[in-house]
């Protein structure tokens, strides 16, 4: 049976790239770039909550660094430093090697792709649950934030939203799809792609940015709340996915699109006057920008339909507690 240094040594010991000091002391040593800020944040996946127990272990890699990277990229930060925490069962250390070589494997794929060290964690014996602390690096007082929106600027959202959650009705069978949707949309689900070099892109040009993790109701309802604004959404602008489009306007697919989480995709605000330059960034970055609504003087969240009657939605976004 596999200890726990076992476990360190031969699945999550890696050379480090820009790192002090690595895996094998009580703490990690690093060293920030000059005129940089650390921006620090960490996410908690919980087997059976977050993912089904038959996830295949090299996307539930992949995701579990990409949910902290997707913090990265709405803050416009660099990521540098990742720490991963696991509690395993003892089925899959003392049976199955291959689980975790793939897990490492999914992990550290995506984070070569962004040049990220792991620099240490934990392990210990429980219910599998992985936790990952991710830190990176802004310039000085150029962090994107949640309370910059304006009253007049237009809001953006990257990609397509609602496919995580359509797939996750899918595998709850709550609705049916076509074999070709499945392959489409599950891949959002398992294998999400954080934006992190638009999320830099964006600094000097978005007043405010969010990750949609929990909905976009709930997300931008964050913003609006820290910006002291309010907000007019058109739901007949969002970008929709052919299998979102073959269900909607059905009710649950209005849920998974404005609230159904998981997404992993930016919402930002900039001003009107900006519209030309985020458009080129959509072309430039190959990612589909687009513009969905605008912020408003006036507190609420009005979510309009193509003749202007008010859109409602019977949950409001993703909440560990109310689920």
């Amino acid at each position: 049976m596999l200890s726990e240094f076992d476990i360190i040594r031969s699945f999550f010991t890696r050379s480090a790239l820009a790192t002090v000091l690595g895996i094998g002391d009580d703490a990690a040593l690093i060293r920030p770039a000059p005129g940089m800020e650390l921006a620090i944040s960490s996410d908690m996946l919980v087997s059976g909550r977050h993912f089904f127990e038959d996830v295949d272990p090299y996307k539930l890699g992949h995701k579990s660094l990409a949910v902290n990277l997707s913090d990265m990229a709405a803050m416009g930060a660099r990521p540098r430093w990742a720490t991963l925490s696991l509690a395993l069962p003892e089925s899959v250390v003392q049976k199955d090697e291959s689980w975790l070589r793939a897990f490492a494997d999914g992990f550290f794929a995506l984070a070569h792709v962004h040049r990220v060290d792991l620099i240490g964690g934990d392990t210990t014996n429980g219910p599998l649950n992985i936790c990952v602390t991710i830190i990176g690096e802004v310039p000085e007082g150029k962090a994107l934030r949640r309370s910059g929106a304006r009253a007049g600027d237009d809001i953006w959202v990257s990609g397509y939203l609602g496919e995580a959650a359509l797939a996750l009705a899918y595998r709850k069978k709550k609705i049916m799809l076509e074999p070709g949707e499945v392959e489409a949309i599950i891949a959002t689900l398992e294998m999400p792609i954080p934006r992190v070099e638009l999320g830099q892109r964006l600094i000097g040009l978005a007043h405010s940015a969010i990750d949609i993790s929990d909905g976009l109701l709930a997300d931008l309802g964050h913003i609006l709340e820290c910006s002291r604004v309010g907000a007019v959404v058109r739901i007949d602008q969002m970008l929709r996915s052919a299998a979102m489009e073959k269900h909607f306007p059905h009710p649950l697919a209005i849920e998974c699109l404005l609230a159904g989480g998981d997404d992993y995709e930016l919402c930002f605000t900039v001003p009107q006057s900006e519209r030309t330059k985020v458009e080129l960034l959509s072309r430039e970055e190959g990612i589909p920008l687009t513009r969905i609504g605008s912020i408003e003087e006036e507190a609420g969240l009005v979510v309009l339909d193509s003749a202007g009657r008010t859109v409602t939605t019977r949950v409001k976004g993703y909440d560990h507690f109310q689920v």
